[in-house]
């Protein structure tokens, strides 16, 4: 089934995204919106993956301050990151 920003899952996926600290929040609503839907399927499914994690990990990841040692993760925190920074990759 195709995702669409109408779809059941992508909506869950936009509440999942909502995380306790803003920081989070103003990463993954606006990379949710803007770049997900044009993921391919295998990104998606680590995008998923990385919302089941814990907010204290995810913080560090984007902070850079540490890197996922699931190479899964670390190559959905390395796009999210990149899309955020772009000049500093």
């Amino acid at each position: 089934m195709m995702e669409t920003a109408d779809s059941l899952s992508f909506k869950r996926l936009k509440w999942h995204c909502r995380r306790g600290m803003l920081e989070l929040d103003l990463l993954l609503e606006p990379f949710l919106d803007e770049v997900f839907l044009t993921l391919d399927e295998e990104d998606k499914e680590r995008f998923y993956k990385l919302i089941e994690c814990e907010d204290q990990d995810l913080f560090l990841w984007f902070m850079q301050t540490d890197v996922p040692q699931d190479p899964d993760l670390a190559r959905i925190v390395d796009i999210i990151v990149t899309r955020v920074q772009p000049e500093s990759h």
